[in-house]
């Protein structure tokens, strides 16, 4: 079975002519509506396709359509912790950028 572990190997995955004839197949199926935001009872077009069960550990599930949702760029970072609460929980996210330099 394929593993898609290293850097290089997820790369080649979604470069790959059957990933982007999937990809197709999932935005077309959620009329490019994010899900995440209309379970929330909001509306947003997606236009990324998440995997729901992670390639990393469920190689087996990469070219399944039911493992497949369209989600909004925002929904996708927070899904996985690509967010600036996510950068230093710590610390309040509304100090983290100060471009004021004297």
């Amino acid at each position: 079975m394929t593993e898609y572990k290293s850097k290089e190997q997820k790369k080649k995955f979604y470069n790959s002519k059957s990933w982007k004839e999937l990809r197709l197949l999932a935005l077309d199926r959620d009329n490019r509506e994010c899900q995440e935001c209309k379970r929330q009872g909001k509306f947003n077009h997606g236009q990324n396709v998440h995997h729901i069960k992670e390639i990393y550990f469920y190689p087996e599930l990469a070219l399944d359509l039911d493992n497949l949702e369209t989600v909004c760029i925002n929904c996708h970072n927070i899904e996985h912790k690509r967010t600036f609460a996510h950068i230093n929980p710590n610390k309040s996210t509304k100090k983290i950028w100060q471009d004021e330099r004297w």
